[in-house]
């Protein structure tokens, strides 16, 4: 997947930070879509975060006027496409009307309404040694484009005090069948039905670290309002 997430290295904990930075944080790099996993063949939540008009990273829809992806994914005129799981075509595009972050966490605030299946957020981070699910447009292979369809892949917790891009609280976890890389930023990681993080770094080849959920749920209320 494409990160643009801009994707600016980040030099320590991740071959980088999967996107671009919003104006509200410095730029950090990270991975793209999906390497491994599996396509998906429906995810009505499912945003396709655009910058320019171009894909940047991925997103989840969590209600009728809010997208959330990751920090380091905002800036440039924004805008989404959703109802597709293809990221360049079908369903419709909505324009980002202001953009809110904290840590490696980005809300976006859309200008008109979305009715869809929103998903649920967690208020607790999964168990080390759980199973979870995680989406993207990334790329899928080291140098590959981002995936121009939406994929999947199960990945095993292996700890919930890693750091985001921004050092905020993450899940880091191993790939089962897939990890994330460029493009995957700002995509859902998803624990029982409920989503626990957003794609932040990772190396591409072992691991990931997403953004927690839990960590900024009341963050994520007071501005959303969910």
């Amino acid at each position: 997947m494409r990160l643009r997430l801009a994707m600016a290295t980040v030099a320590t904990a991740l071959v980088g930070a999967f996107l671009a930075p919003s104006t509200a944080v410095a730029a950090p790099t990270a991975p793209q879509p999906i390497i491994g996993g599996s396509p998906v063949a429906s995810a009505p939540w499912a945003a396709a975060v655009l910058s320019g008009g171009s894909f940047t990273c991925s997103g989840s829809i969590i209600a009728p006027r809010w997208v959330l992806t990751a920090a380091h994914c905002l800036g440039g005129s924004m805008s989404v496409r959703v109802g597709s799981v293809n990221r360049s075509s079908g369903g419709s595009t909505a324009t980002v009307s202001a953009t809110y972050n904290r840590y490696d966490l980005g809300l976006l605030y859309l200008s008109t309404a979305i009715s869809t299946t929103y998903v649920t957020l967690a208020s607790s981070n999964p168990p080390t040694g759980s199973t979870n699910t995680i989406f993207g447009w990334g790329r899928t292979c080291t140098n590959c484009a981002a995936s121009p369809t939406l994929k999947t892949a199960t990945v095993q917790v292996s700890s919930t005090g890693a750091t985001d891009a921004y050092g905020g609280q993450a899940i880091r976890s191993t790939g089962v069948d897939g990890v994330a890389w460029r493009g995957d930023s700002g995509g859902p990681q998803f624990y029982n039905g409920q989503q626990v993080g957003v794609c932040s770094t990772g190396n591409g080849s072992t691991y990931q670290n997403y953004a927690s959920v839990a960590n900024s749920r009341s963050w994520i209320t007071s501005v959303a309002g969910v």
